[in-house]
């Protein structure tokens, strides 16, 4: 007779049980993460073509005014909104940038915003990454933790029969399956996040340097 849930809940202790809420709550949070940058990612991914009606707008407020409402996620114009603003001397004029070269003061800027941009497009990631590798050790221990008892079970039994050791061994296995049902999502999901990233990186570093070039021949 199959086991049920709430049968094999019962016979887990609470170190097992501390293990098993401890996976699902990985596979909570990993799948959340795993949804909402999925939801992000593909919006980026529908907003490349705004950096191609960026360049064929006839000037450059109208361009920006352009990006700004194609660029749902916010990821390409926050670099075309800063180095305006850099290009702009009375922006610098009140500054400690005031007696800098416009060149460098464009390539700060540009520098800072991919960083911001950076770190918000790898928001998640580590914590993906973190499930993919730690969630089948969980469940090991979880399995060791139940096969040992298994057996120190069948140590105080003065007739070994294999039924004994078959059923609680078995149970104790479900861990390890429930510790890789929560790393490969976790695994593929950070994969395939990382090329979207990649990407999506080639895309904002040739952005800024057309922007940083544009925008220091025209100031």
């Amino acid at each position: 007779m199959p086991i049920t849930l709430s049968q094999y809940w019962m016979q887990l202790d609470d170190l097992g049980r501390a293990v098993a809420v401890f996976l699902i709550l990985m596979s909570l949070v990993s799948w959340f993460t795993i949804f909402s940058k999925a939801w992000s990612f593909w919006r980026i991914r529908r907003s490349t073509n705004a950096l191609h009606v960026f360049w064929n707008a006839p000037t450059i407020e109208d361009a920006v005014t352009l990006l700004d409402a194609l660029d749902v996620e916010n990821i390409y114009t926050p670099l075309a909104k800063q180095g305006l603003i850099a290009a702009n001397p009375q922006s610098r004029a009140k500054s400690i940038m005031a007696k800098t070269d416009a060149t460098d003061v464009m390539t700060r800027v540009l520098r800072e915003e991919l960083n911001r941009v950076t770190v918000r497009l790898e928001s998640g990631l580590t914590l993906l990454a973190s499930v993919g590798a730690t969630a089948p050790f969980v469940g090991l221990l979880g399995t060791v933790w139940g096969i040992y008892h298994a057996l120190t079970a069948v140590s105080g039994s003065t007739a070994i029969q294999i039924d004994l050791v078959a059923g609680p061994v078995g149970e104790a296995l479900v861990m390890t399956g429930l510790g890789l049902i929560v790393a490969i999502p976790a695994v593929l999901a950070y994969n395939a996040f990382n090329r979207i990233n990649r990407i999506t990186f080639a895309e904002l570093d040739g952005f800024a340097f057309d922007l940083h070039a544009h925008l220091t021949k025209t100031n």
